[in-house]
């Protein structure tokens, strides 16, 4: 409780910024520690010249928990599939064959558990011995209450301000690591432990002597992005679970769609905009106080070096003053709507020049309209990025700014959309042929413990969590309304109605629209910043 309380007071009191009473009730609440990005235990040299990472389960000190039936240490089987064209090289990356650059023998969890050690439970599992079953429900940050609210973004504060227990992020690579003889890692905070992870997935391959290979990404342009990306707010979420000591905590999402402004760009969410310097956060909002990481890759490139968690300024966002000839609008409900009526997840060549792909389409790299890829224009999730004009950006450094991670949650649940609309078969997730990182068998990078991309590719009812607008009818009702706006009429209503009824719903449903985003509508200024998705 007194840690709670003097991070809180550090953020909210020493910086004058209002705390209300429901914040105040939050310093109040009880908290455990964590359990206890690289495990911590996995890190000392012995670990990596054994390239072995099965660290004991401290409820009875054998590695995995093996004596309580948790798992047990065994061989990492990398999968051997053949990559596609886009990545020609061959052992220059320490991400090839995830994780055995580091390790080839890591905990294999039994069914109820996971991590690094199998000391958590699985997702969607809860209880000492994780035999407890419980769907978390994630909202629309709008619609939450003040109190949750205010402990949402005072969750965000704690794991900034919080040294990670369990994990620590590499400072160099492999072999500047004298092939793990001379461990180069270092401590990060929780949130920046997760803006490293995006980072890493997504930098370029260091070549030595300021030479890199750039086209490689193993979380985005291919069929990964979006379950590399579940999984990824799914690990974000259990660990603001453990820090904060708060089992019921879930990521919500902002929905996006056929807004003209940033409704959450205000002190009273994510930061409002800074009054004389338009790319920076308002001072009577926290976040004005973080500081990025990992956000100067040419810098990382031409010192052949890995990001090292170091600051390097504060957050940057200018919302609504991008480059139009690249994202004229922020994304619509007919976007998103055609994106889901799409009945192909992937096509060759399973990268951003995919045509008819859902991934590639909702990715934004496809026309909204036609699916049909145009790298010139961003669309969809790509749009939001841009849009942010800022530390979103970038996509190395994009995590740094935590709307973030409403942007993401809002993609996922889009995702799920067409999960439950189509209900594919695993096997339609590409096998093989892919950019490297992205068939189906492929470990996610860079996390431990291991993951494959197919396990992923799953409803997140299986996943333990679901969207509150598709558990409850009344909310679907009103998204498939919202889908008819300019005449874009989802499929299964559109077949309820005669035509001359269609009509009245995309008349009666575009004038209230119109009128709730006219009442949200923000001034406009005239700023650009140099920061470019």
């Amino acid at each position: 409780n007194e840690r709670i309380l003097s991070l809180i007071q550090a953020t909210w009191c020493r910086r004058k910024v209002r705390c209300s009473s429901s914040l105040y009730s939050l310093c109040r609440i009880g908290t455990r520690g964590a359990d206890q990005k690289f495990p911590r235990a996995c890190t000392p040299a012995d670990n990596l010249m054994r390239k072995e990472c099965c660290p004991a389960w401290s409820g009875d000190g054998s590695p995995c928990g093996e004596l309580s039936g948790r798992g047990s240490c065994q061989d990492v089987s990398v999968s051997d599939a053949p990559n596609g064209p886009q990545f020609p090289l061959s052992g220059v990356d320490d991400r090839e064959g995830w994780p055995s650059v580091f390790y080839t023998r890591t905990c294999h969890c039994a069914e109820n558990f996971m991590g690094f050690n199998c000391a958590d439970c699985r997702f969607g599992r809860f209880g000492i011995n994780c035999t407890a079953r419980r769907t978390s429900i994630r909202k629309n940050i709008l619609e939450l209450s003040g109190a949750e609210k205010d402990k949402f973004l005072a969750y965000l504060n704690l794991a900034k301000s919080t040294i990670s227990q369990d994990y620590q992020i590499a400072v160099g690579t492999y072999t500047q690591m004298s092939n793990g003889s001379n461990p180069m890692f270092r401590d990060i905070s929780v949130y920046d432990l997760f803006v490293w992870m995006h980072y890493y997935v997504s930098r370029d391959t260091l070549l030595g002597a300021s030479r890199v290979w750039k086209d490689i990404d193993f979380a985005h342009e291919a069929p990964a992005f979006l379950p590399w990306h579940r999984a990824f707010l799914l690990l974000w979420e259990n660990e603001i679970r453990k820090t904060a000591g708060d089992e019921n905590f879930t990521i919500p999402y902002w929905d996006w769609r056929d807004l003209e402004s940033c409704e959450v760009c205000t002190d009273e969410y994510l930061g409002g905009r800074h009054s004389t310097i338009p790319n920076l956060l308002s001072p009577a909002s926290f976040f004005s106080y973080w500081q990025v990481i990992c956000t100067r890759s040419e810098d990382y490139n031409n010192g052949n070096f890995l990001c090292d968690g170091t600051p390097e300024g504060p957050i940057l966002r200018n919302p609504g003053h991008h480059d139009r000839t690249k994202t004229p609008n922020l994304p619509t409900s007919a976007d998103v709507e055609f994106s889901l009526s799409l009945t192909e997840y992937e096509t060759a060549p399973f990268d951003k020049f995919a045509n008819f792909s859902f991934r590639n389409t909702l990715e934004g790299f496809a026309n909204p309209n036609t699916g049909i890829s145009n790298t010139s224009q961003s669309s969809l999730h790509n749009a939001l990025h841009i849009y942010m004009n800022g530390s979103m950006s970038q996509v190395s450094g994009s995590a740094n700014d935590p709307i973030f991670l409403l942007h993401h949650v809002f993609v996922d649940s889009i995702f799920e959309q067409w999960l439950r609309r189509h209900r594919p078969l695993q096997d339609i997730y590409p096998a093989m042929n892919t950019p490297i990182g992205h068939n189906r068998d492929y470990y996610m990078v860079p996390f431990i413990p291991i993951y494959r991309n197919i396990e992923f590719f799953l409803s997140s009812q299986e996943l333990g969590y679901d969207y509150d607008y598709l558990t409850e009818p009344g909310k679907m009702h009103l998204l498939q309304l919202k889908n008819v706006k300019g005449g874009h009429c989802c499929p299964q209503l559109a077949a309820t109605f005669r035509p001359e009824i269609i009509q009245v719903i995309h008349f009666t449903v575009y004038s209230v629209m119109h009128f709730e985003t006219s009442q949200r509508r923000d001034k406009a200024r005239n700023q650009k910043c140099d920061y470019y998705y």
